[in-house]
């Protein structure tokens, strides 16, 4: 079993790069409203908890 735990808060850098996607193609989705749900923090950053991004890939799966 993985060491990450399930509300560990990843980037958008790490979410593109397990994705395999382009960063215009993942921005695209989240102005779309069609990404993972985000946390943007005070100083403008942006993370994405595990449990939502798994929540999210799960989705699409359903759709697809």
């Amino acid at each position: 079993m993985s060491t990450r735990t399930v509300d560990e808060k990843m980037t958008i850098a790490e979410v593109i790069s397990d994705l395999k996607v382009a960063p215009s193609t993942f921005y695209r989705w989240r102005q779309l409203g069609k990404g993972p749900r985000s946390i943007k923090l005070p100083n403008g950053d942006v993370r994405i908890r595990r449990s939502e991004y798994e929540r999210w890939l799960t989705e699409q799966e359903d759709a697809a």
